[in-house]
């Protein structure tokens, strides 16, 4: 069985870094520009340690409104847009001023191997088959080429989004309790638009790949975590409770 693979050339996950994504996370409701702004930097730095950004197409899965497209392009990357959602994409006003694409990303409307990068952030816990959607990222990525997936892990503080930390108690009891105290449901519905999905299936796909000789693991690690901490991930219950959100990064053979 493959080991777990750190990241070969950390950047600073530093407790200062932790500490300031915390504070920006604490915003993703109300002013989810300043969010996202800061993921997207933390990314790019991130994937600047595995591979040069310059001059690379980027497929960001999932990506919505494009909070991303800046932070790549700076970097010298051709940042590409995919969103099921024709309206979030529309809505981008400005920020979605490139090339983005409406699809299905269990489905990818992409040729394969035919980016450098494929990206997926905070995404794959609203899919009901999320190991199809990487399956596909993986897919359409060349070889030698850089996979980044990031996700919510459900049994997290988290992993309810608004509904939390009553999705402790299930899915469907947390929603419920939402929709009677708003009047309305919450954004993330479970089972329609919020899905669990745990460290440990993350762990296993990305194992699998490398056990069949698709792809490498080069890095496995809590977004918000900083690097001393990142030994949790090694022990099964606890890194389901405390890592919040599992980066994976993958190097296509």
């Amino acid at each position: 069985m493959p080991t777990l693979a750190l990241a070969e050339r950390p950047w600073r996950a530093t407790l200062g870094r932790s500490l300031r994504l915390l504070d920006d996370f604490r915003h993703e409701q109300r002013d989810p520009d300043r969010f996202y702004a800061a993921v997207a930097e933390d990314s790019v730095d991130h994937l600047t340690s595995h591979v040069p950004l310059e001059g690379t197409v980027v497929l960001d899965v999932g990506g919505g409104r494009g909070y991303f497209r800046d932070a790549f392009e700076e970097a010298g990357a051709t940042y590409v847009s995919l969103d099921v959602d024709r309206q979030e994409i529309v809505s981008a006003g400005d920020r979605g001023a490139g090339p983005a694409v409406v699809g299905d990303g269990t489905h990818l409307p992409v040729r394969t191997g035919s980016v450098d990068v494929s990206y997926s952030v905070n995404v794959l816990e609203h899919v009901p088959v999320p190991w199809r959607l990487t399956d596909e990222m993986v897919r359409v990525t060349r070889p030698g080429g850089t996979v980044l997936i990031s996700y919510t892990l459900w049994w997290g503080p988290w992993g309810g989004h608004e509904t939390a930390p009553w999705h402790y108690l299930g899915g469907e009891l947390a929603r419920r309790r939402y929709a009677r105290r708003h009047g309305h449901d919450p954004k993330n519905v479970w089972g329609e638009t919020l899905f669990a999905v745990t460290a440990g299936a993350g762990l296993d796909w990305a194992r699998s790949l490398e056990a069949s000789g698709v792809a490498e693991l080069v890095g496995a690690l809590p977004r918000y975590h900083p690097r001393w901490s990142w030994w949790l991930l090694g022990v099964p219950v606890l890194r389901e409770l405390l890592a919040w959100n599992l980066v994976l990064v993958l190097r296509k053979r």
